[in-house]
């Protein structure tokens, strides 16, 4: 055979990778596109369930919940983006699927035992972590925020320093700034929620271990207070809520992480690799050693 026709065999299943690959990207857009369609058509329902959190604040301060537009096409794109974001959520059991059935025949068995139960539990977190976020944090924020409103106890605004006739501070929100901010909310949270799938899925490849995420819980702290800091407002409440769940993920992370573990030691010592009295940290005893692939 002929150098040529080594070089062509050879790019045969690169090319029946990549039809694959596109096969499997258009089903995952069609996916997404029929849900937006969806969302589209109930908009205005989603929309209005999404303001729940700020119109129970308002009404336990006696106030209307009503959001305005500040552009004559704000409308259509505060639909527009409650679509996306609907479709996209209604859609990735779909869009996993798809990925799932790409990646799954490169798999061995084993693997595809390891992978699959990641996969089913990242959308349940997610959905967890915005629930989370919907329901506790965001009437929290929103408390927050409609508390620098002026209003004395008879309904009429406080005098402003300096000013006799007072001045009224009042909320009259702008639809798509409220979406804008509870969508951070949600997508936040429900990613945070990812880290107990994302570390212990890293555990199983041998990437991190528990004793490794024991030695820089200091370090996990800063970052949690960080990220509490910026995808949450200026209130402490709200902040130290996040810093609890993040860190307790975090410490969940750990037990599963040593659970899986435990679980490839047994395997090990029942493959001979490993004796009664050892760990998976003899393995490691030289640092150029690679450590063993579940």
């Amino acid at each position: 055979m002929s150098q040529a026709d080594e070089l062509e065999d050879s790019s045969a299943p690169l090319i029946e990778h990549l039809r694959e690959l596109r096969t499997r990207l258009i089903h995952a857009v069609l996916g997404f596109l029929v849900g937006m369609v969806l969302c589209f058509t109930v908009a205005t329902p989603i929309f209005n369930f999404l303001t729940g959190p700020l119109c129970a604040t308002l009404a336990e301060r006696g106030q209307n919940c009503d959001l305005i537009f500040i552009s004559p096409q704000e409308g259509f794109f505060v639909a527009i983006k409650v679509s996306l974001v609907g479709g996209l959520m209604l859609s990735f059991p779909w869009i996993a699927f798809q990925m799932w059935r790409f990646v799954a025949p490169g798999l061995y068995r084993s693997e595809k035992g390891a992978f699959l139960p990641f996969m089913i539990a990242s959308p349940f977190m997610f959905v967890a972590g915005a629930a989370f976020a919907f329901y506790i944090v965001t009437p929290l924020a929103y408390d927050f925020f409609l508390g620098f409103q002026q209003f004395g106890q008879d309904g009429e605004a406080l005098p402003a320093p300096g000013v006799g006739s007072g001045l009224s501070v009042v909320f009259q929100g702008s639809a798509q700034a409220y979406l804008d901010l509870t969508i951070k909310f949600i997508v936040a949270f429900g990613l945070c929620f990812q880290l107990p799938v994302l570390l212990t899925l890293m555990g199983k490849a041998g990437l991190v271990t528990a004793p490794g995420l024991r030695s820089v819980r200091k370090y996990a702290v800063v970052g949690i207070l960080v990220l509490a800091a910026l995808v949450t407002p200026p209130d402490v409440i709200t902040q130290l809520i996040l810093f609890v769940v993040v860190y307790g993920l975090y410490e969940v992370s750990i037990q599963l992480v040593q659970r899986v573990e435990r679980k490839r030691e047994e395997e090990l010592r029942a493959e001979g690799v490993l004796g009664e009295n050892e760990g998976l940290h003899d393995l490691y005893a030289d640092p150029d050693d690679e450590a063993p692939k579940p």
